[in-house]
């Protein structure tokens, strides 16, 4: 990603008026590693500044926890903070500050809490009631707002929808789904408390 669009990205996240703060502090911005899209994670964090999380998503490749570790590695010294996706076992391996839940397992949410009271456990959500069924986490990552290149994004939000989701959210709201340096103003009177994305991060 060009610095300059990073940097236009970062300013948007933090002209946002949140609804709600999280209840552990977060980034307003996170980046979100997937193994095609962003073959090249470390290459990444490299440039990111302290202001940004990352949230590490495997999805399964056998080397895990050694690029994971490698990630934590770069984001303890860049002051980022990094949490692993959906296992929590590879959260204990690299040493993730927490975790994030896809929609599909936010019911671990309560247990994952008592057993890791110090973690960071954010969700994803794609309706209200997937917001509703992952009140306990820390911060919910609503997708997607925008039309996305993600293979498996549905149909997007908008602006007046993603609005009235975060309003009635029992949790802080991150933004997510084609969320760019040019979209990112759009969302600063939606109440979101964060963006993320995963192309954006992209060499452009």
């Amino acid at each position: 990603m060009a610095q300059g669009e990073l940097a236009k990205l970062l300013e948007a996240a933090k002209r946002l008026r949140p609804a709600r703060v999280p209840a552990k502090p977060l980034p307003r911005l996170l980046f979100l590693t997937d193994p095609d899209r962003t073959p090249d994670p470390e290459a990444i964090l490299a440039i990111l500044p302290p202001e940004v999380g990352v949230i590490y998503r495997p999805f399964g490749a056998p080397d895990a926890v050694e690029t994971g570790r490698r990630l934590v590695a770069i984001a303890r010294e860049r002051g980022l903070t990094l949490l692993a996706g959906a296992d929590p076992g590879l959260a204990q391996a690299i040493g993730a500050q927490g975790l994030h839940l896809p929609e599909r397992l936010a019911h671990r949410l309560p247990a994952l809490r008592a057993a890791h009271p110090a973690w960071i456990l954010t969700a994803a959500a794609h309706s209200l009631a997937a917001a509703h069924a992952a009140a306990t986490a820390d911060a919910l990552l609503v997708s997607p707002v925008f039309p996305s290149n993600s293979p498996s994004a549905g149909a997007p939000l908008g602006l007046e929808a993603f609005t009235a989701l975060v309003a009635a959210a029992p949790a802080p709201v991150y933004a997510l789904g084609g969320v760019t340096a040019r979209t990112a103003s759009l969302l600063e009177s939606t109440g979101a408390a964060g963006l993320a994305g995963i192309d954006a991060f992209l060499s452009r």
